[in-house]
């Protein structure tokens, strides 16, 4: 079967010469990529699965049981701040 297909310069390029290297017709070549692509493209893939990784921090500096009210603190402080440098 005959049909016409726009294939971009460099991979037309690339095609020929590898034709040439194998000693095989361009037509031949394209037909023998393109089942390997289609077979590719046709097998199920593995998700691999996510896997995070971690450092170490070092030892905390403060009580991480109160981190909550230190941050409340902290927001405060902030907030404090913003407040009198506006007068």
């Amino acid at each position: 079967m005959r049909t016409t297909v726009r294939i971009d310069d460099d991979l037309m390029a690339d095609l020929k010469q590898r034709a040439q290297t194998e000693q095989v017709s361009l037509t031949r070549l394209i037909n023998r990529l393109l089942r390997i692509g289609i077979k590719e493209s046709q097998k199920p893939r593995r998700k691999r699965r996510f896997r995070q990784r971690t450092f170490p921090m070092g030892q905390p500096r403060l009580d991480l049981h109160k981190a909550l009210t230190r941050a409340d603190e902290l927001e405060d402080e902030e907030i404090l701040r913003k407040l009198a440098m506006r007068k």
